[in-house]
């Protein structure tokens, strides 16, 4: 008799009889520099620091000061010396000195590239303040990762190759989104995310601050928004039609955003508020409903998703209310750009409205899409006569664009395309390379997101120029930002997780020349860069092995193959359910499994650094039997299969 398969037996056959595919990879240079410098060059020798180097500021400038100061506070405090900082008249002594000059710059590497130049004597670092804040970020990607450390690290040679490095970045905008209205993050965690976007070169902090789910922001004008607007009730319960019930909420004061905006500025990080409309505002509208179109009453969002709810577009209230609001945004936010949101706005309050179909009447608009347009014009035409700009997602593109806005392009591509075309500025963010919130392997190995998939790799592929532009209209494309929504990330150890390591490759998709961009040597210098941030205390996440089954069952064998993504790795396994440790079983070719087995893989760096721990379990399987009963109770779900008495 022949064996009777279900359909889903051969997809199951074939998938157990594949290799398990993990990873491994080749030595890297010990030199690591992320992103990628514009020329590059090492030579022989070492400058070496010690008690004795001397720091010279050359500079009449109290910023280029200011930036020495940061760097040797970071060195003092971790090497234990106490290396001082001197005047430019001694710039001339013969060795042992680091200079941080704005003196002969040159012209070509703009407001923030510089040079790098060191040999056994010196360093010379030379730029403008900004140039020179991103000189001493690949000043500490040569010097041991230890630099990194928050205490005294002991017998470490403080050293650096000698390198000639000139220096520049391709795009102007290169940012980091985080939104904190679905999940809140202490003050502490938003000036440790400004350092990782301010450690790789980054320089826009996009904060969304005005949500459904929240308002973030204290306005003094309206206290209601965060009495009222800055709380919800509950917060629904993962992908489900439930909230918890728990009060959750808060915000920030004007006393803490001041704070922040300082804090990156002297690490010249742009901070860019987003002040949500016309839609995404339940928070606000719950706080004065007289502001919709329904007059309420409403309730801050505890679920995610879109409301129907929105601000009314008839009512002259709802501009008075937001030009208020943005008066004090503007004082509290130096930035040139004021993010107004202008993503998923329903029109069905705005459809059945009287007033807003009088405003769209009395200005001879053709629909609700040119109301939105009308709305944003008028948003804009405020904050250009504050002397700023706004900038917003593509949908502000639907009835026709505001003269001088500029445009973040999250659909895709097409909204860049469409807006550079029309000779406004771009900002790339398109959710298939840029949202952050994204899965990064199989969801059953990941926290929980809210879907998609978008591994390291792609990130870095991504080129942020479309291909459909012309040389002129290349010229609207500002650079490129990811995005980071938290409907998903409760805590800043997930926000890290998320983040890290994607947020370094797209660091050098925005800083680097497209013809330095090399995915395998990106991986290699990578190697070193996990070390960095494991000195941070970093929650990132250790992309090597996410093609790990937790879970496979075989018949006679099964052949075991890792395939590290991550280059200079040890790759080290246990089979006896042990942690795999350096001194553990180290694989060199793929191996054969006959028994049911723990197998437990892990990576290490070259300077010894672990990777997590990922345990695969093998259950070997009599044929003989209904699989569903073998694996009932070993917590593993495959569906089972049936075999006649002649298999």
């Amino acid at each position: 008799m022949k064996t009777k398969f279900r359909s889903t037996l051969q997809l199951l056959i074939l998938l157990l009889t594949l290799p398990f595919i993990i990873g491994c990879g080749e030595k890297s240079s010990d030199v690591s520099i992320i992103p990628e410098p514009y020329e590059f060059v090492v030579n022989s020798g070492q400058f070496g620091i010690n008690k004795n180097t001397k720091i010279i500021v050359d500079s009449e400038n109290p910023k280029v000061k200011a930036v020495a100061d940061y760097f040797a506070e970071q060195l003092n405090n971790v090497s234990g010396y106490s290396v001082k900082i001197t005047t430019s008249s001694e710039k001339n002594s013969a060795k042992n000195l680091i200079i941080f000059t704005d003196k002969h710059l040159d012209s070509s590497l703009g407001e923030e590239g510089y040079t790098l130049k060191s040999d056994e004597d010196k360093i010379i670092l030379t730029g403008t303040p900004h140039g020179l804040f991103n000189g001493v970020q690949t000043l500490f990607q040569l010097l041991p990762k230890e630099i990194f450390s928050s205490k005294s690290v002991t017998n470490i040679v403080w050293s650096i190759p000698s390198v000639n490095i000139k220096d520049t970045p391709r795009f102007k905008w290169r940012g980091m989104h985080l939104d904190v209205c679905r999940h809140i993050f202490p003050l502490s965690f938003i000036k440790k995310y400004i350092d990782y976007i301010a450690m790789h070169k980054m320089n826009t902090f996009h904060w969304h601050l005005t949500e459904d789910q929240g308002w973030r922001i204290e306005i003094k004008k309206y206290p209601k928004l965060t009495e009222i607007g800055a709380w919800r009730k509950g917060t629904q319960v993962r992908k489900t039609d439930k909230d918890d019930g728990v009060r959750y909420g808060g915000f920030y004061t004007q006393d803490q955003i001041r704070e922040v905006v300082k804090y990156a500025e002297e690490r010249f990080v742009t901070v860019v508020p987003e002040i949500e409309l016309p839609g995404h505002s339940v928070a606000a509208l719950t706080s004065y409903p007289e502001l919709s179109c329904t007059g309420g009453p409403f309730e801050v969002r505890t679920m995610w998703g879109i409301s129907d709810d929105i601000y009314c577009a008839g009512n002259e209230k709802t501009f008075t209310f937001l030009e208020n609001v943005l008066t004090e945004v503007l004082e509290l936010f130096p930035s040139k750009y004021i993010h107004i949101g202008g993503d998923e706005a329903p029109k069905d309050r705005w459809e059945k409205c009287p007033k807003c179909q009088a405003r769209i009447k009395k200005e001879g608009l053709k629909d609700e899409h040119e109301l939105q347009s009308y709305f944003i014009a008028r948003i804009e035409k405020f904050i250009n006569s504050k002397g700023r700009q706004i900038i917003g997602w593509d949908e502000i593109l639907e009835g026709g664009l505001a003269p001088n806005a500029a445009v973040m392009s999250w659909r895709g591509i097409e909204g860049g395309i469409s807006a550079a075309k029309q000779k406004h500025n771009v900002v790339m963010s398109p959710t298939d390379y840029c949202y952050f919130d994204f899965y990064e392997g199989k969801p059953e190995n990941e926290p929980l997101a809210i879907g998609g998939f978008l591994p390291l790799e792609k990130v870095y592929s991504y080129e942020p120029i479309p291909e459909e532009l012309n040389a002129d209209e290349q010229k609207y494309i500002m650079g490129v930002q990811a995005n980071q929504w938290t409907e998903y990330i409760a805590t800043p150890e997930l926000a890290e997780y998320m983040t890290l390591p994607r947020l370094c490759a797209l660091a050098e998709v925005a800083w680097s020349p497209k013809e330095k961009r090399d995915l395998d040597n990106f991986l290699d210098k990578m190697s070193v860069h996990y070390g960095r941030m494991y000195e941070l205390g970093i929650n990132y996440r250790w992309p090597g092995l996410e093609e790990l089954n937790k879970n496979n069952a075989f018949i006679n064998d099964a052949t075991v193959e890792i395939n590290s993504k991550q280059k200079n790795m040890e790759v080290r396994y246990t089979t006896d359910g042990t942690e795999p440790t350096q001194s553990s079983l180290l694989y060199t070719e793929p191996f054969k499994i006959t028994e049911t087995t723990s197998l437990k893989i892990r990576e290490f760096t070259p300077d010894g650094q672990g990777s997590p721990v990922y345990e695969s379990n093998y259950v070997k399987e009599n044929p003989r039997e209904p699989l569903s009963v073998i694996t009932q109770n070993k917590g593993l779900n495959f569906e089972y299969f049936e075999f006649d008495e002649q298999m």
